[in-house]
């Protein structure tokens, strides 16, 4: 079954056929309903191949996974899910590619794709600067600014982190830590890591605040409680973004003795899946990977259909949920 077929089966020529699936130019409802309805009976599916050589697009976006750990995260599986839910609702599949510089620049050159969406970008990111200059449609995730040449969508790291510690502080807290993603990402200016890492300096001015670095794992959480409780021994709640060693971190404050919220408070910036899996379970502000990744889908393409509109901007504050583990400190 080819367009040919389907034309002369509903009476039409071949580029009445084709508008109907293009949507390029409009038809008489009774001639739509005609074609379509040849359409569903015969079973008929366009050529992805000979569309995109037709139309010059590839219905195809690419997903860089990120370059921050060996492998992704539950989380940020749950965020590519979302990407290709969003993108397939919108007819467009999804290329998954690793951040390597060859199989990355292969995929631009070679056109494989007609966008992409950079997963974890840095603020000085080799990857954004070949794209603005190439002129290749692209959004970013982990990278805001208002005067970027490109589109972008993220949490409001130093907007929640800020929230964060205005929360803490009303409740009484003086001494409060932060515990951040690992010391290399924030080395190499990783996006909200370096946000989350400014806005707590400046929420804490006035306070006793302690900034920590620590590795994606559970394992690496004990050492980093236990180098939080060394500088500062009078912390009486603890904020952190990083979700992957969030478990560790509530593990070590048991060991530790610290009961939550008693002897020390825990908010976090991460999901809701992550937040109410612990025990307690810990207030926090859910990052919403299903909403990230439609927003990225619905930015690219807004980049790829309207190359000369102003890049979309969506920078997405959820709002912190009190699941009991922060309190006033003690006495």
């Amino acid at each position: 079954m080819n367009i040919g077929e389907i034309a002369k089966l509903a009476g039409v020529s071949r580029s009445t056929v084709s508008y109907v699936l293009s949507g390029k130019r409009q038809v008489s409802p009774e001639l739509h309903e005609r074609i379509t309805r040849v359409i569903e009976e015969s079973g008929y599916r366009p050529n992805a191949t000979a569309r995109a050589l037709a139309e010059g697009s590839t219905r195809t976006i690419g997903l860089v996974i990120p370059p921050t750990g060996p492998h992704l995260s539950v989380d940020q599986l749950h965020f590519v899910g979302a990407v290709a839910e969003a993108a397939a609702e919108r007819d467009y599949d999804v290329l998954l590619s690793p951040s390597g510089p060859e199989r990355f620049d292969r995929m631009i050159t070679e056109r494989r794709v007609d966008g992409v969406i950079l997963m974890e970008t840095l603020l000085r990111d080799a990857r954004v600067t070949g794209l603005i200059e190439q002129g290749f449609p692209f959004v970013t995730i982990g990278r805001t600014g208002a005067d970027d040449a490109h589109g972008w969508v993220d949490l409001d790291y130093a907007g929640l982190v800020t929230e964060g510690v205005r929360r803490m502080h009303a409740l009484g807290h003086k001494n409060i830590a932060l515990v951040n993603r690992p010391q290399e990402l924030l080395d190499h200016e990783y996006g909200p890591a370096f946000r989350a890492a400014d806005a707590f300096e400046k929420a804490t001015v006035e306070l006793a605040g302690l900034a920590v670095c620590c590795d994606d794992s559970d394992d690496a959480a004990a050492g980093c409680l236990a180098s939080i409780l060394a500088q500062a021994p009078d912390t009486t709640a603890i904020l952190t973004i990083n979700e992957r060693s969030l478990a560790g971190l509530i593990a070590a404050l048991s060991a530790a003795g610290k009961d939550i919220p008693a002897d020390m408070s825990v908010l976090a910036i991460t999901s809701v899946r992550n937040a109410t899996a612990l025990r307690p379970q810990i207030s926090a502000a859910d990052v919403p990977a299903a909403a990230m990744g439609e927003a990225a889908v619905d930015a690219l393409l807004h980049r790829i259909n309207s190359a000369a509109a102003p890049a979309p901007n969506v920078l997405l504050t959820p709002e912190f949920v009190d699941r009991g583990s922060i309190a006033a400190p003690r006495a």
